[in-house]
């Protein structure tokens, strides 16, 4: 009885862990020296994933990196930092609102957004945002009209 109980259990945890891994959503945002909406740009700029699911940064355009904004994610969050030109993945830990820039374009606005099942940092990032897009010297109000965006 004892082992058929623990086989009940450990294929329910199994059954558990494939659905959660199945579940999980792959999705690519183009690093990119311009589009429709402007120069130096991620495409798309706003992007709503759930947790666990794997965002890759693909650099259409040499010269771009995409890492996360320090204190512009969910409190927790593990950050990553792409290298220069190359692709990096990342793969969501925590619900709530991240900010990524590519570093070298940062003064230039080059930032994205992504929201993780509910915006629940949504506030805290936009009062914050001010301070971090005053070193913008163009397209000053592009992280306040992402932000914007969120429901």
């Amino acid at each position: 009885m004892k082992n058929k109980f623990l086989a009940a259990v450990l294929v329910s945890c199994l059954a558990t862990s494939l659905a959660t891994t199945a579940s999980a959503a792959e999705h690519t945002v183009q690093m990119l020296n311009g589009n429709a909406t402007g120069a130096m740009v991620f495409e798309p700029a706003l992007l709503n994933v759930e947790v666990g699911d794997t965002v890759t940064f693909i650099p259409k355009d040499m010269g771009h990196n995409a890492e996360t904004v320090t204190g512009l994610a969910p409190e927790g969050a593990v950050d990553f930092k792409g290298d220069m030109s190359k692709p990096v993945s990342y793969t969501i830990d925590k619900e709530g609102v991240y900010v990524v820039q590519c570093n070298p374009h940062a003064i230039m606005a080059m930032v994205g957004v992504i929201v993780a099942g509910a915006p629940t940092n949504l506030a805290d990032i936009q009062a914050k945002a001010t301070t971090y897009s005053a070193k913008f010297v163009m397209n000053k109000q592009r992280l306040n009209q992402i932000l914007a965006q969120i429901k």
